[in-house]
């Protein structure tokens, strides 16, 4: 007796593998959704913890999508967004891959360094209704 089952007759087994080629398998996947990188994290929330200290921003959420990665900050959790911050890969040879925008989606910095970008959280910015 042996722990291999009986495969005569031509018969399959039906818990048999198919093997795959791994390559191919990656390309027909979805692709991977952009995130943050723990530099560009730090960054950003060394910058949002200053603003929560002085008592400016209350919430925040992180997304990360197919094509962008998104940090979202609120003054309060059940509002729009005060500010964006985005990553967009696919904008890194044109006009950067970050970008800050505020509520109503006007881009207020944009550049190819996120710290660089971030200073424009220097100003003084204000909400103008």
């Amino acid at each position: 007796m042996t722990d291999q089952p009986d495969l005569s007759g031509g018969e399959a087994s039906q818990d048999a593998g198919v093997l795959v080629n791994l390559s191919e398998y990656r390309q027909g996947r979805d692709p991977a959704p952009i995130t943050f990188h723990r530099q560009e994290l730090d960054a950003i929330l060394w910058i949002y913890g200053r603003m929560v200290g002085e008592g400016e921003w209350k919430d925040y959420a992180i997304d990360h999508l197919k094509d962008r990665a998104v940090f979202s900050i609120f003054k309060r959790s059940g509002e729009l967004p005060l500010f964006r911050i985005e990553k967009n890969p696919k904008l890194a040879g044109k006009q950067g891959a970050y970008c800050v925008l505020n509520t109503h989606g006007t881009v207020l910095k944009r550049g190819h360094e996120l710290p660089q970008v971030l200073k424009v959280f220097n100003k003084v910015l204000k909400l103008i209704k």
